[in-house]
């Protein structure tokens, strides 16, 4: 097998959950830096990230807190329920206690405020996805 396609082979798979366009594509663009991380898909809303998660099977999903429809913490419930071994790394502007807390009991493996992605997201992408 080649270098190139076992590396993509290997890599972390991500599903990316943000209402925000220009969040989405500045995040892409930041993972797109690192050969270990492939984008599996994006969604815009708590639903589609459900319907996503269910077909795509990422092996980490990064979900926005806040977003029409459904919430990313309702959202992370319904996977987690549906699939127990799913990794959500949930992504806010706040670090208000009460959502992380929320965050936990819906099942969210970790929780990153979107001030600190350009700093922590891809060794937080790796860290969970590779549990």
């Amino acid at each position: 097998m080649e270098a190139a396609t076992q590396a993509k082979h290997d890599s972390v798979r991500v599903l990316i959950v943000d209402d925000e366009p220009l969040f989405v594509e500045m995040v892409e663009a930041l993972l797109a830096t690192d050969a270990r991380i492939a984008v599996a898909g994006r969604a815009k809303n708590g639903l589609e990230a459900v319907d996503l998660q269910a077909t795509l099977a990422p092996d980490v999903t990064l979900m926005d807190i806040s977003m029409p429809l459904v919430d990313g913490i309702e959202a992370t419930r319904r996977i987690r329920e549906r699939h127990p071994k799913a990794c959500v790394l949930m992504l806010t502007g706040s670090s208000v206690a009460a959502e992380i807390d929320r965050s936990r009991q819906a099942g969210a493996a970790g929780y990153l405020t979107k001030d600190r992605v350009g700093s922590q997201l891809v060794e937080a992408i790796l860290d969970l996805g590779r549990r």
